[in-house]
């Protein structure tokens, strides 16, 4: 493909408006004056961009675009980029798909889970037979609220945590 346009961009651009002015005036005739006026709209940008000089800024991306499917066509090492590229989508895909189900994402280090008594150490037993996370037997008054951090000073959160909990929603 040559490098420059085989025409000046102005008269490429004007050649284009006046096949796009046609087409407008038979849409005009045909679908009424909103569909004409806006094909008169389009029309007239081939002319624009020709005006501003960006024909042959158009005309150099067809160029190498052209340019650069050809030489994927037939090169190897290209090839290889698409599939590196290729490769890439999908481990990103996979990635966002482990993160959705919770798979391979850590929640924090094993200390600071135990803290909270939802880690590892949670269910461990003490020498002396209960749970090291529970001061008494389960059923002696200890609910779900008993394993939950308390909120300091946030009022709003708790009626709103009290109305989940009244509906099932934890």
């Amino acid at each position: 493909m040559p490098e420059q346009l085989p025409i000046a961009g102005p008269m490429l651009g004007a050649a284009l408006t006046v096949v796009g002015l046609i087409v407008s005036w038979v849409l005009w005739r045909r679908r009424g004056a909103a569909s004409g006026l806006r094909g008169v709209a389009w029309s007239l940008l081939p002319l624009a961009a020709g005006l501003m000089g960006l024909m042959t800024i158009l005309w150099r991306l067809v160029a190498d675009l052209v340019g650069f499917f050809v030489s994927l066509a037939f090169n190897p090492i290209v090839w290889a980029g698409v599939v590196v590229a290729g490769l890439a989508v999908v481990l990103w895909v996979v990635s966002g798909v482990m993160r959705a189900r919770g798979v391979g994402v850590r929640k924090g280090s094993g200390s600071a889970a135990a803290e909270q008594g939802g880690g590892p150490a949670a269910g461990i037993t003490s020498a002396s037979g209960g749970t090291a996370g529970a001061a008494g037997a389960p059923g002696q008054g200890q609910g779900k609220q008993a394993a939950k951090p308390k909120q300091g000073g946030d009022d709003d959160f708790g009626d709103i945590e009290d109305l989940l909990r009244k509906h099932g929603i934890e």
